[in-house]
C-alpha cells in the first residue's frame, strides 16, 4: 500500500516538474521569414504565428497545433503501453 502511495506521489512530482518545464519551453521562440511567409514557433512545439504577406493564417496555425497535440497524446500513450507506469517510475527513482 505504501508503495502505491509513493508511486502516486512520484507521479504528482513528475507532473509538476513537467508543467514547469513546459512553461519554460513556451518562453523560447524562434521566428523565420522565408519569401512571403513568416513563422514563429515556441520550444514547446506550438505554432505562435503563421503569416503570408503580413496576413495572419490562424486556421493553419490551429490545424498544425491540433496535429501536434494529437501526435503528442499518441506518443505518450505508446510510451505508457510499452513502458508502463511502474517502468517509468522505476527509471525515475534510479
Amino acid at each position: 500500500m505504501f508503495d502505491k502511495l509513493k508511486q502516486g506521489k512520484q507521479l504528482l512530482e513528475l507532473r509538476s516538474q513537467a508543467q514547469k518545464m513546459q512553461k519554460k519551453l513556451a518562453e523560447i521562440t524562434e521566428s523565420v521569414e522565408r519569401g512571403e511567409y513568416n513563422v514563429k514557433v515556441s520550444a514547446d512545439q506550438k505554432v505562435q504565428f503563421i503569416g503570408r504577406n503580413g496576413e495572419r493564417l490562424e486556421d493553419l496555425e490551429k490545424a498544425i497545433n491540433q496535429a501536434f497535440e494529437g501526435v503528442q497524446k499518441k506518443a505518450a500513450q505508446k510510451m505508457l503501453e510499452e513502458e508502463g507506469i511502474s517502468g517509468l517510475l522505476g527509471k525515475l527513482s534510479q
